[in-house]
């Protein structure tokens, strides 16, 4: 099964245990976000992602430039540990973490989340590749892929037992939109995923499928 067949599974079996106006509002707020315009100002295709320098749990600051200097990254983002979609995906790329290193390439997830929250995020899934905190969403923010959550879904995540500020910081309610870039060592984008609707994601095979033309152009170039 496919990450976005689970995800769609899951979504159906979600939506179907919350109320009819629960429901309503939570559509509505996708599809206000998606007539908001943030996804034609994210970063696209052909476009060079701005270099990041953001902390893991241990303090120890990540570069994307040092990374690219060691191959193409892969650059996850999630929304928290709370959001049973961003564990799914965060599972479904650590399954392919191997073939991701078989093809030159780093794999990295970015979330608001403070570094405590990130780790138990990466234990409960067993992640073996870096999760970065971007404080106050300010790296997300600057490239464009962050939006506020709104008071209506504020209210919903609350009747969840989700409190975003216990995750994020105090007054912190922004989030990234589901976001999966694959950057080339000069730090242009060959594959961008970016979405308003959190239950769709890139599919960790597309992002194989980028990898391996990556590192097909690059043999053909050596000959």
């Amino acid at each position: 099964m496919g990450l976005q067949e689970q995800l769609s599974k899951l979504r159906n079996e979600s939506r179907s245990r919350v109320s009819d106006d629960i429901k309503a509002t939570q559509l509505d707020d996708l599809d206000a976000l998606a007539k908001s315009g943030i996804i034609e100002a994210a970063p696209q295709l052909g476009d060079r992602l701005k270099d990041f320098s953001l902390q893991n749990h241990k303090g120890e600051v990540v570069s994307l430039a040092a990374l690219r200097k060691q191959g193409p990254v892969v650059i996850s983002f999630y929304r928290g540990g709370w959001c049973p979609y961003c564990n799914l995906e965060l599972r479904a790329y650590q399954a392919i973490l191997p073939e991701i290193k078989a093809n030159g390439a780093t794999l990295v997830a970015i979330t608001p989340e403070l570094p405590d929250e990130s780790l138990t995020t990466a234990e409960r899934n067993e992640l073996a590749f870096e999760v970065l905190t971007d404080r106050n969403s300010d790296y997300g923010r600057e490239i464009g892929i962050v939006f506020t959550v709104s008071e209506a879904i504020r209210s919903i995540y609350k009747g969840f037992g989700i409190d975003l500020e216990k995750h994020n910081g105090e007054g912190q309610y922004d989030l990234p939109l589901a976001a999966t870039f694959v950057i080339d060592t000069d730090g242009t984008i060959v594959l961008a995923g970016v979405n308003a609707d959190y239950t769709v994601r890139t599919e960790p095979a597309d992002v194989l499928a980028s990898l391996k033309t990556l590192k097909n152009n690059k043999s053909e170039g050596d000959t």
